[in-house]
């Protein structure tokens, strides 16, 4: 899990960015629309066919997050459990104001909405050195955005916003050009990229980064398998509420009759591939039915789907991954009982 996983961790990255775009200006804020017109049904339909038909079933973690979803990730994140969230804002709690100096930044650009704590730690660093003018949260949903700015514009009457209404699944035309600007990937979002994935991701953010801007990355490290376990294990269940939910938004969406009592969640660590991975491990042989799609889908018991992967790193694996964008790492934070860390890369 982690902040935003706005895209399935197997696809490629599209090689062109969508042509729609659309800007209107509200005052303080600008709207960019990078998706244009969508079906949103159609995509989500047409993934759960694809999804479903695989040898190994899996459905792109993107669809948790209806509105029942995201309030159960906000709770995961205040979990005892779930270490992600508390170590990366001790980072920057301690480090933001080093980051912001060593970019001097007067943008911040974030893939994701920006409602966070976190978000405003690093604002606070940049208003303190006096070079706070712009934000530019990137993010699929044009409310969240909304959201996120009108509380940050109230805080922050010097900011000028532009809303990127955008997928990760896609090259963004970062906002702010010709301004120095941090770009931010929090949350560890980038372990939910294959490894071929996140590099291609990463070469799209550097292609666009001008000399002097900073990228600013959280990633997940490498631990004891018990401690990741329980990270997506809590003893609350609300881990397993949250996987269970895309099953609630497949039969209210698409008409399926999922019986989701007889779906158990399932979470473990990878050794070897490095990576968590999140399931819905069915209790029984049964057929599902998905209405719109006119598909039966059979399921042995223990038969799964696969629904999220959550890489873990070591330092050196982040370097790789940043250099196939051809950067380098500048800063490597991490927190007191190094669990997770911040790298800061710059243009190599």
């Amino acid at each position: 899990m982690s902040f935003d996983t706005s895209r399935t961790a197997e696809e490629p990255a599209a090689s062109n960015p969508r042509p729609a775009t659309a800007a209107a200006d509200d005052g303080r804020i600008r709207v960019r629309d990078l998706l244009g017109p969508r079906d949103r049904h159609a995509e989500l339909a047409r993934d759960v066919r694809e999804g479903l038909s695989r040898p190994h079933k899996e459905i792109p973690p993107k669809y948790f997050y209806d509105a029942r979803g995201s309030d159960l990730f906000e709770r995961i994140t205040c979990l005892p459990e779930y270490y992600l969230t508390r170590a990366e804002t001790e980072i920057l709690e301690r480090c933001a104001a080093d980051i912001v100096a060593d970019v001097s930044p007067h943008v911040l650009v974030e893939y994701g909405s920006g409602s966070s704590r976190k978000t405003r730690l690093l604002l606070d660093a940049m208003r303190r050195r006096r070079l706070l003018a712009g934000y530019a949260p990137v993010d699929v949903s044009e409310e969240a955005l909304r959201a996120a700015a009108a509380r940050l514009m109230a805080e922050y009457p010097e900011l000028t916003v532009t809303l990127v209404i955008a997928d990760f699944d896609a090259p963004v035309d970062l906002s702010f050009a010709g301004r120095p600007r941090l770009v931010a990937f929090l949350g560890s979002t980038i372990g939910n990229f294959v490894p071929e994935t996140a590099g291609e991701f990463v070469k799209s953010i550097a292609a666009q980064l001008d000399d002097g801007d900073g990228f600013l990355v959280g990633f997940d490290l490498v631990k004891d398998v018990r401690e990741l376990e329980a990270a997506y294990n809590d003893a609350a269940g609300i881990t397993a509420q949250f996987n269970k939910n895309v099953l609630r938004v497949l039969n209210r969406e698409l008409s399926a009759d999922f019986d989701i009592e007889s779906f158990r969640h399932l979470a473990f660590y990878d050794a070897e591939r490095t990576r968590i991975e999140m399931h819905l491990a069915s209790e029984r042989d049964q057929v599902v039915v998905i209405g719109d799609l006119s598909m039966e889908v059979d399921f042995r018991a223990g038969e799964s789907i696969r629904t999220e992967l959550s890489h873990k790193f070591t330092r050196e694996a982040a370097e790789r991954v940043m250099a196939c964008g051809g950067l380098r790492l500048h800063r490597w934070e991490t927190d007191r009982e190094e669990r997770f860390a911040l790298a800061l890369a710059e243009r190599g």
